[in-house]
């Protein structure tokens, strides 16, 4: 299980190696009800031109090597992140509306 304390490492980790414009936690964390088995579950926004699923790698490669913490990441580009909303798309609405800004720039 994280403590905030270590959300808070992990996200100054995050801001200050990707560079990110925006940081969002969602999930167990974000509601208040994480148990011991929770992962930490962050939004990333990010400026790329990199598919999603080498961005997320590239992430965790770069910041933890193969020592990462226990967490699901979803890094959108923000034309990603508009079409999703222009979609109406549910999970990503919930993200943005119930999730927890951890760093915005």
């Amino acid at each position: 299980m994280a403590t905030r304390v270590k959300i808070r490492e992990i996200t100054e980790k995050i801001k200050k190696e990707y560079k990110p414009e925006k940081i969002i936690l969602f999930g167990s964390y974000a509601w208040g009800k994480p148990r011991q088995w929770s992962d930490v579950d962050l939004f990333i926004v990010k400026k790329s031109r990199k598919r999603r699923i080498y961005r997320e790698y590239e992430l965790r490669k770069k910041l933890f090597g193969n020592n990462f913490p226990p967490m699901d990441l979803l890094i959108y580009t923000p034309a990603e992140l508009k079409k999703r909303i222009d979609i109406k798309d549910f999970f990503i609405g919930d993200i943005l509306s119930k999730g927890k800004v951890l760093y915005e720039k």
